[in-house]
């Protein structure tokens, strides 16, 4: 089973690679001995992110997530990477592929499927829904110092 790699971290910040996005099908995600998910790898607490989790999965061809599931708390934005599928939201069915982007409330009863004859990859955010402000919009702040390489 393939593993994250720790590329660098320090005070400010820290580096990982999950890999190629090709062999993203060497993972599995194991949430019970019933339970195991290939081709899925978080990366949040490896990161050490402290305000979100996150996911890279492949779907090879015709699989699907096979359940449903919602959030207590938490709102995910999935963007497609590569491939054709179908995504279900609350019973509607509609398709996505490379470039689709769908944020769905904590509520939203969620599944994904790749009916294609080609991999799906997807990277999904899941972070606390309804924290963002106007003030959050401004947050960033531009340094008065150059950028040296």
């Amino acid at each position: 089973m393939k593993e994250i790699k720790k590329i660098a971290a320090a005070e400010n910040f820290s580096v990982i690679s999950v890999g190629k996005l090709s062999e993203l099908s060497e993972y599995v995600i194991e949430l019970s001995p019933e339970v195991k998910i290939p081709g899925k790898v978080f990366g949040g607490a490896t990161l050490q992110a402290t305000g979100s989790e996150f996911s890279f999965q492949m779907f090879q061809p015709n699989t699907e997530t096979g359940f449903l599931h919602t959030h207590k708390n938490h709102e995910e934005l999935y963007f497609f990477l590569a491939g054709k599928g179908e995504f279900q939201v609350d019973g509607q069915v509609f398709p996505v592929e490379e470039g689709s982007i769908v944020r769905v409330a904590s509520n939203g009863k969620r599944s994904v499927r790749n009916n294609r004859t080609a991999s799906l990859v997807m990277l999904c955010v899941q972070y606390r829904g309804n924290t963002f402000t106007a003030e959050d919009a401004t947050d960033g702040v531009i340094l008065d110092e150059p950028v040296k390489w």
